[in-house]
């Protein structure tokens, strides 16, 4: 195709996780589980989390905020990809890889700072416990979850639009399986080394920031924690933020191993089996981690679902 033609782009093309003929049926079925996992794990935690008055606190409030990021992240991708995995041409239109691309953004941006947000929450509930209630009010929740939705929705217009609004040259092959900014400056015809450089800046401090606060969050609490004199008031306290540092290493982890690996090593396939943990694998896991090792959830659904 002739760069004139692709000034008018009305569609691109998507590689999508395999390009083997044999591997798409198989995949088919494993993405449409995972798909449906999260599905029902993360609208379940939505639901219960909203109607058991006992889950009505500031740490299931952040809880209920992750499922439904989670929960969007994962239909952003997901059934698109499951429907390229069934078709002949992978194709996406222009402004439904605009859309995609936009929603992405704003979901995985948001997780990291609502993940954020939940750690200060459990140094709080550990370190402060007399001023909790004091301390994390409606208002306070809000704020903390407010704040991150609308920072993600201003980097997601300003990174969509810019590329968007600029002409792309060459192929209009994606080498991914969703709409990402990364794999679509190259095919950028101008400005696409200030727009790459403009993303690295954003996703390293989006990064390193939400790193920080963790880092400082989860510092405070295992001081806290060493100081405590009943071993049974340290079980208490690992318990309370288990479930939350078990998230946060997987997500982190996954992130932290794809902006690490040195540019020869670097691969779209490998970075394409890191986005299919973080994009698809992690919203399904993330609503399992917070039942299969809470209390409360179980107590709620049983209560909930009248189960004696």
């Amino acid at each position: 195709m002739g760069q004139k033609n692709l000034t008018v782009l009305s569609e691109f093309i998507l590689l999508g996780v395999t390009r083997r003929p044999e591997q798409q049926g198989p995949l088919f079925g494993v993405f449409l589980l995972i798909y449906m996992v999260t599905v029902v794990g993360n609208l379940g935690m939505i639901i219960l989390t909203k109607v058991d008055s006992h889950l009505h606190t500031p740490m299931y409030f952040f809880i209920r905020h992750l499922a439904f990021i989670d929960l969007g992240n994962s239909t952003v991708i997901c059934p698109k990809m499951l429907a390229n995995l069934v078709e002949e041409q992978n194709t996406i239109s222009y402004y439904a890889c605009a859309t995609q691309m936009a929603f992405y953004l704003l979901f995985i941006i948001s997780e990291l700072f609502i993940l954020s947000a939940m750690a200060y929450d459990r140094y709080v509930a550990i370190c402060n416990p007399l001023l909790y209630s004091v301390i994390m009010t409606q208002r306070l929740c809000n704020v903390l979850v407010g704040v991150p939705y609308l920072f993600s929705t201003f980097q997601s217009l300003m990174f969509t639009i810019k590329i968007f609004t600029l002409t792309f040259c060459g192929s209009n092959i994606i080498s991914h399986f969703y709409c990402d900014d990364v794999p679509l400056i190259p095919m950028l015809c101008s400005n696409e080394r200030e727009l790459g450089l403009l993303i690295i800046i954003f996703a390293t401090a989006n990064l390193i920031s939400s790193l920080i606060l963790l880092l400082v969050s989860y510092t405070l609490i295992l001081i806290a924690i060493f100081r405590m004199h009943s071993a049974q008031g340290k079980e208490k306290a690992f318990s309370t933020c288990g479930s939350h540092l078990t998230v946060v290493v997987v997500f982190y982890g996954t992130l932290l191993y794809m902006y690490a690996q040195p540019n020869s090593v670097h691969s779209f396939e490998s970075d394409k089996m890191v986005s299919v943990f973080y994009t698809l694998v992690i919203p399904m896991l993330n609503p399992l981690i917070y039942s299969l090792r809470n209390k409360e959830v179980k107590n709620a659904f049983y209560r909930v679902f009248k189960i004696p």
